[in-house]
């Protein structure tokens, strides 16, 4: 496989890494040619040891015209659909990697981009990762089983203070200095940690409870240094089935917590991303035994190697519709998100017309 990433920050490393270990061919190219620099020299050895010889380097107005069977896009969220938008009218490729949230709250283009990826035949997906692990795996089999009885509701927060992302980016010194402190640009964090809603409607999603139809938000915004951003999002939220349950997000909980819990008629789930370092878990109980506990070893790879993994049987005969981050499902965060803020703005629930498709036209206030 040939591929390319757009964007040599933190997350471009990860995923040119684990593009890597399969053996594939890959070309980073970012607009800032410090930003390259620092790649070869600092993040990529830092976090694997030497650099790769074997992955290119260019500038945006040096890219080569050549095709490529894939495209990953790691750049700031208000940029992702217009390199998208380019990527699918030139030279289309086999499978486009959106990195998440997929685009600011305005939703702007988002509909055009998924129409332009299905008319190129492209399989589009969005880079919520934490839908292919094993402790999600293991809970799916929890509900598949019918552990827990019958689902009666949902929790899933990812609370931590986001100083992790300014060690990995020393360069930053502040949200203000990127777009992370811009909940316009899809930072703040109803963005950054957008994987607790997502995460909340996949399993929801497991359960057989459809889609996120209404939202209700209450927002801790922040404006200093020029940035303005959410540091506190709270949801409820109601599927198309009546089912109900909440999500909660920040940038200041220490150290994190990123969980969910599943409450069944007669037990519950626990899922826990990096319960301890080095572990994700899974803890169930029936109502009857003993709870379970499952520690599940990871490193940080291997969250972008899964990724990567699932890429490939997509690339090979799993069918795009059955991608727990297939494009069309990174867009049911994003609605969710859009909603948040309009709620919170109004001080009122909001509804999601999903026939209305991937537009701000989709969103509804409640009287």
């Amino acid at each position: 496989m040939n591929v390319k990433i757009y964007g040599a920050g933190s997350i471009g490393n990860h995923l040119a890494h684990a593009c890597r270990k399969k053996g594939w061919e890959v070309l980073i190219c970012d607009r800032d040619a410090t930003a390259l620099a620092r790649t070869q020299a600092e993040i990529y050895p830092s976090r694997y040891r030497k650099w790769d010889d074997a992955i290119r380097l260019t500038t945006i107005e040096h890219l080569p015209n050549e095709p490529f069977d894939i495209v990953i896009i790691g750049t700031p969220p208000d940029t992702h659909l217009e390199i998208a938008e380019d990527v699918l009218q030139t030279n289309a490729p086999k499978l486009l990697l959106i990195e998440k949230p997929v685009c600011p709250p305005s939703l702007v283009k988002a509909q055009y981009v998924l129409e332009l990826a299905k008319k190129a035949g492209t399989i589009a997906c969005v880079g919520y990762n934490h839908t292919l692990t094993e402790n999600t795996k293991k809970s799916e089999q929890f509900l598949a089983h019918q552990t827990i009885g019958q689902p009666l509701t949902i929790s899933a927060k990812f609370r931590e203070h986001w100083g992790g992302i300014f060690r990995a980016h020393p360069w930053i010194s502040g949200p203000q200095d990127t777009y992370l402190g811009f909940w316009e640009r899809g930072g703040g964090a109803s963005g950054e940690h957008s994987h607790a809603i997502n995460i909340w409607q996949h399993f929801a999603r497991c359960c057989g409870f459809g889609r996120v139809v209404e939202v209700s938000a209450m927002l801790d915004m922040v404006e200093e240094q020029g940035a303005n951003y959410d540091r506190v999002c709270l949801l409820h939220v109601k599927t198309e089935q009546g089912f109900v349950g909440d999500i909660a997000q920040d940038v200041v909980t220490e150290p994190a917590q990123k969980q969910v819990r599943i409450e069944g008629s007669h037990g519950y789930i626990e899922w826990y991303c990096n319960i301890e370092n080095g572990y994700d878990a899974v803890m169930a109980w029936d109502g009857k035994n003993a709870p379970s506990k499952e520690m599940l070893p990871k490193t940080r790879p291997d969250d972008f190697n899964n990724e990567i993994e699932h890429l490939d049987a997509l690339l090979h005969g799993l069918n795009p519709q059955e991608s727990p981050i297939a494009l069309e499902r990174g867009l049911d965060t994003m609605l969710v998100i859009a909603a948040a803020h309009l709620s919170a703005q109004h001080g009122k629930r909001v509804k999601i017309h999903y026939d209305a498709g991937y537009r701000r036209e989709a969103l509804e206030l409640f009287p």
